[in-house]
């Protein structure tokens, strides 16, 4: 379904496909097309400053295809992961295939997962990379628990948003043991090294600048400081459960505003995760994985702009859909299922509104 409504469509906004050619030839700085594409200006170069796993994983098909690469393609393998791996921590769970199938169908249309994926936009595409490598980080928790893996899928969730590494601690409780704990941190020294490693070769420093750089050069943001403040903080709440569609005189009736529409309009079956019990552990660790990821999210100067519904919520989803298999254990009740059904209509009313009247060709 992703294939088709996407139309296989090669995205303009291909920044990654640039970071991936600029990669093949030795430097992280891009060769800038124009101003359609997002990158920061600094010391005299243009660098994307969304996290690198996307261009990492295109640099096989820039190799071969060159600019050619259709990133949206990407996108499309990376939700269809996602899903399957969402199928497979239902089955570790226990959870009915029934049930599996109406969450699973949530997590695709019922969020924003859909609607990103189709696109395959540089902003949009991070996220599906982050959803499907955090669904995978929280599959191997749920079975082998090999310490390796996990820090492997987290760190490619990092290096895809990068708010996803306050998740890390809970990876570790959830691991459990010691020897575990151990071989998990002794893990993602290297992935940490790289990071390290990269921001050098940008920036000239070991931490990220990109995205408080680029927030002292945005209309939208400051000159100085931070681009998370507590001053954002209604904005983004209203954002995530105040802001709805636009009612229409004339066809088609309603249109989501160009900021987005909150989750309460959205994705209501979300409300599922809270009647999450058993196990304590599991549920524990879920929810204050859903508050870290969500946190920086509610004090950002901006929402995602340009988009349908909150495609940041996309960063602190995942732990919520594991919480709504867990609540749909026993069985998945008639009003879930019918929250549903209304996630996942509202999520393809967005699709088709925007292939209709936004994104055309």
């Amino acid at each position: 379904m992703t294939a088709f409504v996407s139309q296989l469509r090669s995205t303009p906004y291909n920044n990654f496909v640039l970071l991936a050619q600029a990669l093949l030839a030795g430097h992280t700085w891009i060769d800038w097309p124009g101003a359609f594409i997002d990158a920061l200006p600094y010391n005299g170069h243009y660098f994307v400053i969304e996290g690198p796993l996307p261009a990492l994983l295109l640099v096989p098909l820039v190799a071969l295809f060159g600019a050619r690469t259709n990133q949206t393609g990407l996108a499309l393998v990376l939700a269809a992961v996602a899903i399957g791996a969402a199928w497979e921590l239902g089955e570790r769970f226990g959870v009915r295939r029934t049930s599996i199938a109406w969450i699973c169908a949530f997590l695709l249309a019922g969020t924003d997962l859909l609607w990103c994926a189709m696109l395959g936009d540089v902003w949009f595409i991070a996220h599906v990379s982050a959803v499907c490598f955090t669904m995978l980080a929280l599959v191997e928790l749920a079975g082998a628990k090999r310490a390796w893996l996990v820090a492997l899928w987290a760190g490619c969730a990092v290096f895809s948003r990068f708010d996803l590494v306050l998740a890390v601690p809970v990876y570790a409780y959830l691991l459990g043991d010691r020897e575990r704990v151990r071989s998990f941190a002794a893990a993602l020294v290297p992935i940490a090294l790289v990071w390290i490693g990269y921001n050098l070769a940008r920036w000239g420093t070991w931490y990220d600048i990109g995205y408080t750089t680029w927030y002292h050069q945005d209309q939208a943001g400051m000159p100085t400081g931070s681009p998370f403040r507590l001053q954002y903080f209604p904005y983004e709440l209203w954002s995530f459960f105040v802001q709805a569609p636009e009612r229409l005189a004339t066809y088609p009736w309603y249109q989501p505003t160009i900021s987005g529409v909150a989750l309460t309009w959205t994705s209501p079956a979300l409300v599922l995760a809270f009647f999450a019990r058993r196990p304590w552990r599991w549920v524990a660790a879920l929810w204050v994985a859903t508050v870290l990821c969500a946190a920086p999210n509610f004090v950002y100067y901006v929402n995602g702009f340009a988009q349908f519904g909150m495609r940041h919520a996309l960063d602190f989803e995942p732990f919520l859909v594991a919480l709504m298999f867990l609540a749909a254990k026993e069985r998945l009740a008639v009003w879930g299922k019918a929250l549903i059904l209304y996630s996942c209509a509202v999520g393809l009313w967005g699709v088709w509104f925007w292939n209709s009247f936004v994104r055309t060709n």
